[in-house]
């Protein structure tokens, strides 16, 4: 009898030592079954995706933090099958809502290729460089920044740009005939230049790499002929 006593005392004994280190192991592992930390106010495993409460606000009114860290095992990297990609068709949505909403705009046609917005719009204001600097700063607020925003005022080029909608990066001579449209939009009014450093459209002035990208008047010299 006191065999058996011994043995049930001493399994109930193994098994609530179990689990107090599997709730310690919950409390203080940082690999959650994730496999990697990501924090937020509520929650310190998952990405918490509708926000969190805060009184009257909604969670759109919430400050956002995540933390990512590598995973312990050596040459173990974290596979990420839902990284979020930029979707340009929505971001030509957006910044067409966002400027038909500013003043004295009433028509906006959008276009995001991979390093450029072209926006052109109708307008009746009487202050057409403050117009397309709204304009223009719209569209920036909406993209990454390495992006070139081009404007205009004229709601003949909204077909020019329509055009486009259906071709993508790979369409044969696609720079070229994107770049004959934006000399064209740059006869319109583009706004101020946004710092010491960048002109109106966002392009770097004098950059080190300007062979990189597709700027206009950024102020870089024009290569001539004998130092081609």
């Amino acid at each position: 009898m006191r065999t058996a006593l011994l043995a049930v005392t001493l399994t109930t004994a193994v098994a609530l030592t179990g689990c107090a280190q599997m709730a310690r192991d919950d409390n203080t592992d940082i690999y959650k079954r994730s496999g990697n930390t990501m924090n937020v106010t509520d929650r310190n495993d998952l990405y918490n995706e509708n926000g969190v409460p805060n009184g009257d606000d909604t969670p759109m009114n919430n400050f956002g933090y995540v933390r990512h860290q590598k995973s312990p095992i050596r040459g173990d990297a974290n596979l990420y099958n839902n990284m979020p990609t930029f979707n340009r068709e929505r971001a030509a949505d957006l910044i067409s809502k966002l400027c038909t909403q500013l003043p004295n705009v009433k028509d906006v046609a959008t276009l995001v290729t991979d390093e450029e917005v072209l926006v052109v719009y109708d307008t009746d204001t009487k202050n057409r460089q403050e117009t397309a600097d709204q304009v223009k700063r719209t569209a920036l607020s909406v993209v990454p920044r390495y992006y070139h925003v081009y404007v205009a005022d004229n709601p003949q080029l909204m077909k020019e740009i329509e055009r486009f909608g259906r071709l993508d990066s790979n369409s044969r001579n696609i720079d070229q005939i994107i770049n004959s449209t934006i000399r064209e939009m740059l006869k319109y009014p583009q706004g101020r230049k946004l710092s010491d450093g960048e002109n109106e459209n966002g392009e770097m002035i004098n950059e080190a790499n300007d062979h990189l990208d597709h700027d206009f008047h950024d102020g870089t010299p024009k290569p001539t002929k004998a130092t081609r």
